[in-house]
């Protein structure tokens, strides 16, 4: 007999042979919720919900948020919560994966035992309030002081009690990944991955991931909002926005990073799309291709329109994908991904365990 789940999928369209997480299906694109609660200013519930439900109608069933976006008092679960409160036939269709692992309310990376649980439990009971369980939980960071060992195991202890579907990681190296899949199960490995971001072919991320059948999950993978092609000078950000404080949007850089993006307008033009769908487009055609893993970008929009306009697909011709593969090779991205308060967790590693 079908699941709940199950029944759901079909019901979006989602093919049990495509890619799965937890023993869930999910569509090729999911959806970010960072940008519906850590911003100065966060959209209202209404606009932040009917954002949701076109995800959700357009297929995009995998959700990624965190407890770190926001404050203790509310993020991405209380959204979430709020969510499924209000729609509680979405439960058994939204596989939910949520970062955690750092200090409670602040931004630094632990995980040792007793952190590691004290986030899991309160993201399952934040959620639990909603009758929603917790299928995903993912390590935020790598904690440079506590050995991934550490952190998977005491994960792994509400994977076996039942009470989570599965663990994943962040921004870890490829040795990471190797270490914490002799722990546990690595449902998933989330680390940006764009067009102006394509670290993990060169740093044996995305050959580790093939080679252990780990899906990739994309984050940023329109480039911040960048390689929409919107975004067309320093001044469309706000005093107050994040990107500000990134070297890739400096005033020197900007100028630089921007003739891809004019490239890749062109293209769209040509093609009668968006930047961003073509940008989108070649992650998609980089999934599983020539050796590479699997991967999932997680578009971030906070409106309906936006979000519809991610889950519209475009097809690549093989001259397509040379002609962007060439604007990415002749075109370098100049400038780090992230300023000098989070560079250093790059791709990160933990000490070694000492048994």
């Amino acid at each position: 007999m079908a699941s709940m789940l199950d029944k759901a999928q079909a019901a979006l369209g989602i093919n049990k042979t495509q890619i799965t997480l937890a023993g869930h299906p999910i569509h090729s694109t999911g959806y970010g919720l960072m940008g519906l609660t850590w911003r100065a200013s966060p959209p209202s519930q209404e606009q932040a919900f009917s954002a949701m439900k076109t995800a959700l109608h357009h297929g995009a069933n995998f959700w990624n948020g965190g407890e770190i976006y926001g404050t203790a008092e509310r993020n991405s679960l209380h959204l979430l919560r709020e969510y499924f409160e209000k729609y509680p036939e979405d439960r058994s269709k939204v596989v939910v994966s949520i970062k955690g692992g750092c200090v409670k309310n602040g931004m630094k990376p632990d995980g040792s035992a007793a952190n590691t649980r004290r986030s899991i439990r309160e993201a399952i009971a934040v959620l639990a309030q909603a009758g929603k369980t917790l299928d995903l939980w993912e390590s935020a960071r790598v904690d440079p002081d506590t050995p991934i060992e550490t952190t998977m195991r005491a994960a792994k202890e509400f994977i076996d009690a039942g009470e989570l579907g599965g663990v994943c990681l962040s921004e870890c190296s490829a040795a990471t990944i190797r270490r914490a899949s002799k722990i546990v199960k690595v449902e998933a490995v989330e680390v940006e991955f764009s067009l102006w971001s394509t670290e993990i072919f060169d740093n044996g991320v995305a050959q580790t991931c093939a080679e252990l059948g780990i899906p990739v999950i994309a984050y940023s993978p329109l480039g911040r909002g960048f390689l929409t092609g919107q975004v067309k000078s320093r001044k469309d950000l706000a005093e107050d926005d994040f990107r500000r404080s990134v070297p890739r949007f400096s005033e020197e850089n900007f100028p630089k990073n921007l003739l891809l993006v004019e490239e890749l307008v062109g293209l769209a033009g040509r093609k009668g799309c968006g930047a961003g769908q073509i940008a989108l487009a070649w992650v998609r055609a980089k999934s599983g291709s020539g050796g590479r893993p699997v991967m999932v970008p997680i578009p971030g929009a906070t409106t309906g329109e936006r979000v519809e306009e991610n889950m519209r697909e475009v097809e690549l011709s093989g001259s397509d994908l040379r002609e962007v593969d060439a604007l990415v090779a002749g075109m370098p991205v100049v400038g780090g991904r992230y300023g000098a308060h989070a560079a250093h967790l790059e791709f990160g590693d933990s000490k070694a365990l000492e048994e």
